[in-house]
């Protein structure tokens, strides 16, 4: 990989607000990256400096002052960029008699961070959040390191209660901002796609529904028609769908962009999400919040349904009690594409 000449190692963390929210930024000399403590933790900017290309979408609303809760929902505080979510995929659903909202509670939480490590070799920050709706404590630990451009994300679930606990968990990655255009390509060792049976968005729609076809060929929805969902489009592609992703023979995706030369990979462990939720608002999302956004959503999941129908099928994970799971999630910058 291409380094950036004489810039040296400048290992740093700092803190300050963005949009009234408190703000640590990650930096060494190749990438700076934003964590939101207190919104959830979301991973709000992933910049590459040598370039000044930022990688992650971000909606037309952009990110609002504090003051959002799960009354409020997901969608009505979405800025864009990396969430992480748990325990819940999707629709909001009940377990055990205990609403659970769309998405999850954790990225409507604020988390409580420590900085664990600041030096020439490594920055590593710590966060953690206690659920309300269900007895789990998530804690991640960020780590940059001083020397290269992949950030590390160590998420530890664990189970506060007395009995066998079940949960859904995913990282909703959307990619888009300086990085995302037409000629993109995108990268992942999938064996078949497969989309809802209901459209959610019918006046945009570029896929075909209900369908399950090898990949990466989807069927459209005009008659013999064939698309490769490698190929990423431009925002006046006009299009908004979800394709789920499965078969994987291993966890990773790595989208590229040749005439940037630059190219994001996201790397994960197979056993704990083996599926992909590609969203694709290609500038066709209609209905507001979200109404013209640009990016591309892969996000690895632990299943593909919301709580409650992932434990009637039998894709929930479940941890006993007192136990933990553990899993890392790595963020790599590829330069010289």
């Amino acid at each position: 990989m291409l380094r950036p000449s004489g810039g040296g190692t400048k290992d740093m963390l700092r803190r300050d607000t963005i949009q009234g929210h408190e703000a640590l930024w990650l930096e060494n000399a190749w990438v700076r990256i934003a964590v939101l403590p207190r919104k959830g933790a979301d991973i709000y900017a992933f910049t590459h400096l040598p370039s000044g290309t930022e990688f992650l979408m971000r909606t037309p609303a952009g990110l609002r002052p504090p003051g959002g809760s799960l009354a409020d929902g997901f969608l009505q505080n979405y800025e864009g960029a990396w969430q992480e979510l748990f325990p819940n995929h999707s629709d909001a659903c009940t377990y055990r008699g205990r609403a659970i909202p769309f998405h999850g509670e954790v990225a409507l939480l604020p988390w409580e961070s420590s900085i664990e490590q600041d030096d020439a070799q490594a920055t590593t920050v710590r966060l953690s959040v206690d659920c309300r709706q269900t007895p789990f404590r998530l804690t991640r630990r960020m780590r940059l390191p001083g020397e290269g451009i992949t950030l590390e994300l160590e998420s530890t679930v664990e189970n506060l209660s007395a009995d066998t606990e079940y949960f859904v968990w995913g990282h909703h990655v959307v990619l888009g901002g300086d990085f995302l255009m037409e000629g993109c390509r995108l990268e992942i060792p999938a064996g078949r796609l497969t989309t809802l049976t209901k459209l959610f968005e019918p006046g945009t729609a570029a896929l075909a529904p209900a369908q399950d076809e090898p990949w990466p060929m989807a069927r459209g929805r005009r008659p013999g028609e064939r698309i490769d969902l490698r190929a990423i489009p431009g925002p006046e592609a006009h299009s908004h769908d979800d394709t789920c992703l499965t078969d994987l023979a291993e966890g990773r995706w790595t989208v590229v962009n040749p005439r940037l030369g630059l190219g994001f990979r996201l790397e994960w462990d197979v056993s704990v999400f083996p599926w992909v939720q590609m969203w694709t608002p290609y500038g066709g999302a209609d209905l507001p919040p979200l109404t013209g956004i640009y990016g591309l959503g892969l996000e690895p999941w632990v299943s593909r349904f919301p709580l409650e129908q992932a434990i009637e099928c039998g894709q929930a994970r479940c941890i006993g009690a007192g136990e933990t799971l553990t899993t890392v999630v790595c963020a790599t910058v590829l330069e010289s594409i």
